[in-house]
């Protein structure tokens, strides 16, 4: 676990809707959990089909996620992906691949399930967001 945590990524934290309702205290908590990683464009994230073993919040940049080989959605500063196969263990559902540089915070997870725990505010969110993801796949299937 880190100890000393920049400003800049309290800050950025901060901004993130998923945290939108958690203090200095608890984002320091956060940011402890996790690593911050800067990833170069080009680079795959996640791969569809194999194990997820991290979750992943976008800090800065932007990244495109593929299902099945076709676009599925992108992702920015304050979303994130990878929570799925942590939370029920299975494989990937989508392949993610940075479109710019990137910074992200990185949550393996035993980190992730801290997460959870500590906050039911941000579980709460994390499993709407997920929930909204679930619909717009099924309704893009239907279509």
């Amino acid at each position: 676990m880190r100890e000393r945590i920049a400003r800049r990524e309290l800050e950025m934290l901060g901004a993130v809707p998923l945290f939108s309702a958690c203090n200095q205290s608890e984002l320091r908590q956060i940011a402890r959990l996790g690593t911050p990683v800067t990833v170069k464009a080009g680079k795959v994230l996640t791969t569809e089909g194999t194990p997820g073993r991290e979750f992943f919040l976008v800090l800065a940049g932007a990244a495109a996620c593929t299902v099945g080989g076709r676009p599925a959605a992108h992702f920015g500063p304050g979303d994130f992906f990878g929570e799925l196969a942590l939370l029920d263990g299975g494989p990937r559902t989508a392949s993610v691949t940075a479109d710019t540089d990137m910074d992200v915070l990185v949550l393996d997870a035993r980190e992730f399930a801290s997460l959870l725990s500590a906050s039911p505010t941000i579980s709460a969110k994390i499993m709407a967001t997920l929930a909204r993801r679930l619909r717009a796949a099924d309704a893009a299937r239907s279509s």
